[in-house]
């Protein structure tokens, strides 16, 4: 069994290890146009931001270990085409070499592209994105320019919020720029989002919420200023962090599609071609908040998805058992996470849910180290299963949301976290704990 991999990051990595790994029977090619592979790019601003000392073990793995295991792997080479008919698919080295590639079953791994608007001026100098590892290495040497001090971040998500934080700790002006009226908009609710507001704005950053960039202005072929609009304003470099759209482009004339252009999949990662595979960002997912397919690009479902196309793939049923997007993000020490569905965004969904607040500290009063710990926990009204929760404080909680991605995996009502048994030590919380003084004050 000959399985060809288009796309050797976190999904195609994690495809290949499976097959390698359990399925000797199993001939795995891998194909990336890229020069390197295992790239975590959540590493990047962190780097960035000078809070790790390199960029080397932002890399897991590499070429060789996979040789190593029986892989046969291309980089620096892209798919041309594929002939879905016949099996092909169709190969150029950088070189110019072409070849092809025959397959039994065939794994789509092509991920994400960024979002880049056609924006007057986007072909000037000074304008990058953030998503390889090559661009990560731009933008370093970008921010390592003593003629750059001032620094225009486009998207307040994840990734523009934590480059913004990297360039502010590098020294520069920066300014953060998002059409939505909050910070991390797409994960939490507005009580949550307007104290990491508060948080950027108290660390010097600029925010332009509610506030759309129309245009890029330059001098000599070069960012000066971006136009938005309530105003121009000076940017030697411009970090676009705006979204990702999945990268369709080899199988959108032949498979199925969702909404958004990603791959329709089943919950064995399965196409509407039965011998192609497609995981990780170009792929649907199922959510178990919304009990339906959804698209969330996320590195953790990109591991999930190719576990289980490989294992399909090598002939052991496994049918995945969905997500809930956890999710989480640290802004200078501001730490939040979340799970499953904010109240807006289950009401954009159609869902009628209602919500349940707390606020305390983490530990007893006498406790010398302490913080605050803000909690949400959303539920339908009617069914009572919980479909969402967010977590904030100073402390790391971070461990807490995992129980609430798993309540919502099991379907669990707000009424079984009322009594749930917490321990207690004043160590690590309160006797009246939050998650549980937050259910008690459900509906």
């Amino acid at each position: 069994m000959k399985t060809v991999i288009v796309g050797a990051n976190h999904a195609g990595i994690a495809a290949a290890n499976t097959l390698l790994d359990n399925y000797k029977d199993q001939q795995v090619v891998m194909i990336d146009s890229n020069t390197n592979l295992s790239y975590l790019g959540c590493g990047t601003a962190l780097w960035v931001g000078r809070q790790i000392d390199s960029y080397e073990n932002l890399f897991y793995t590499n070429k060789e270990a996979f040789e190593a295991k029986g892989a046969r792997i291309s980089l620096e080479t892209s798919v041309t085409s594929i002939d879905f008919a016949n099996h092909v698919v169709h190969c150029q080295k950088a070189d110019g070499t072409c070849f092809d590639e025959t397959y039994d079953k065939l794994v789509l791994a092509t991920g994400s592209l960024p979002i880049s608007p056609k924006l007057p001026g986007c072909d000037l100098e000074g304008i990058s994105f953030l998503k390889l590892f090559q661009q990560g290495q731009e933008v370093d040497r970008w921010m390592s320019r003593d003629d750059v001090r001032s620094v225009a971040v486009i998207g307040a998500g994840y990734i523009g919020v934590e480059i913004a934080e990297a360039a502010k700790r590098r020294g520069k002006e920066v300014r953060l720029f998002d059409i939505a009226p909050t910070s991390l908009a797409s994960y939490y609710d507005p009580s949550f989002t307007a104290v990491m507001d508060k948080n950027l704005a108290d660390h010097g950053i600029e925010c332009h919420f509610g506030e759309r960039v129309v245009a890029y202005h330059g001098e000599n072929g070069r960012v000066s200023a971006i136009e938005a609009e309530k105003g121009t304003y000076p940017a030697d470099l411009v970090i676009n962090a705006i979204g990702f759209i999945p990268n369709n482009e080899l199988g959108r004339d032949h498979l199925e599609l969702f909404s958004n252009g990603a791959y329709h999949v089943d919950r064995r990662q399965r196409t509407s071609d039965p011998d192609v595979y497609a995981i990780g960002d170009c792929a649907t997912v199922w959510s178990n908040a919304l009990n339906a397919e959804t698209y969330i690009a996320l590195a953790t479902n990109a591991v999930r998805s190719g576990i289980v196309a490989g294992h399909n793939i090598g002939g052991t049923r496994l049918d995945s058992i969905g997500v809930q997007g956890s999710n989480g993000i640290s802004i200078f020490g501001y730490n939040m996470v979340s799970t499953g569905l904010s109240v807006a965004a289950a009401t954009r969904a159609g869902l009628d849910v209602c919500h349940a607040d707390y606020e305390d500290l983490q530990r007893p009063g006498f406790m010398r180290e302490n913080a605050s710990v803000k909690i949400r926990i959303v539920y339908e009204r009617e069914s009572r299963r919980v479909v969402g929760a967010q977590m904030a404080s100073t402390e790391d909680i971070s461990m807490g949301i995992h129980m609430f991605s798993l309540a919502i995996e099991e379907g669990v009502t707000i009424d079984k976290l009322k009594l749930l048994d917490i321990f207690f030590l004043p160590h690590f919380n309160q006797p009246y704990n939050y998650i549980t003084m937050c259910a008690l004050g459900a509906e």
